[in-house]
């Protein structure tokens, strides 16, 4: 059986899982447009304990790629802080968007920056890496970008998360995506499994609800049974929306 679930609020996210009849939860630790490191928690024993799984999403403002000494080094620091918050919850995984390099910049510096970043950190809880919707610089925009990303830091014990959505708006090739992934990474550890408002290719990043959207029925599903991983619904609404998404998946699969 896939696990499936939902980004929560953070406050008593056991109680929310409940309400949406989720396997999983995911949330975020601290302000997700901070710095600030997260706070000790505590239902740290409770989580750590429990058996639904719980993974974390690091901030937003975490952009490991950058040019900039003021927004590469304050990343390094979140996520580290994030990472250690992650451990002491007993979390499964800390999901980590791709970031982008400078305008004017090759690509490949971003894999090496990737790798200075791993290198910096204590990787108490796997690094999970998320494909991104936009951005001509944008390290993992493209998901043939695993490949070459991996080259660098594979070592590192990372994993993939592949969003629904994100891809969409790239203009990936559904049908191939989950084995180009999985060819370049050895595994997909986690599906955000999102609709899209918007048409292929808008490099657009506006989630909707499974079954709206643009991205039809069958390639969303197909998406989802060739990865074989955990999945979280990032969607709109709150718990009645999420449980109806979760079931959405749960039928289909």
């Amino acid at each position: 059986m896939i696990r499936v679930g939902a980004h929560v609020p953070s406050d008593e996210p056991l109680t929310e899982a409940a309400a949406r009849n989720a396997d999983l939860v995911q949330l975020f630790l601290s302000n997700p447009q901070s710095w600030k490191a997260p706070l000790p928690r505590p239902d740290a024993d409770v989580l750590r304990s429990a058996t639904t799984p719980v993974y974390v999403h690091s901030p937003y403002l975490v952009n490991v790629g950058s040019p900039n000494n003021r927004i590469r080094i304050p990343s390094r620091k979140i996520l580290a802080d994030t990472l250690a918050a992650a451990a002491a919850i007993g979390a499964a995984g800390v999901i980590v968007h791709g970031g982008h390099v400078g305008d004017d910049e090759d690509l490949a510096v971003g894999w090496e920056r990737w790798r200075k970043a791993l290198e910096s950190v204590d990787l108490a809880v796997p690094v999970l890496l998320e494909n991104t919707a936009g951005g001509g610089n944008a390290i993992l925009r493209e998901c043939d970008n695993y490949g070459p990303l991996w080259e660098a830091i594979g070592s590192f014990g990372v994993g993939a998360v592949v969003d629904t959505c994100h891809a969409w708006a790239a203009g990936e090739d559904m049908t191939t995506l989950v084995d180009r992934v999985s060819a370049a990474t050895g595994r997909i550890d986690l599906v955000h499994c999102n609709n899209s408002r918007d048409p292929h290719g808008s490099n657009r990043d506006r989630h909707a609800n499974l079954g709206d959207g643009e991205i039809p029925e069958d390639v969303l599903v197909a998406v989802l049974r060739s990865a074989g991983a955990p999945i979280v619904v990032e969607t709109p609404g709150g718990a009645e929306e999420h449980g109806a998404d979760i079931a959405w998946v749960r039928e289909r699969l």
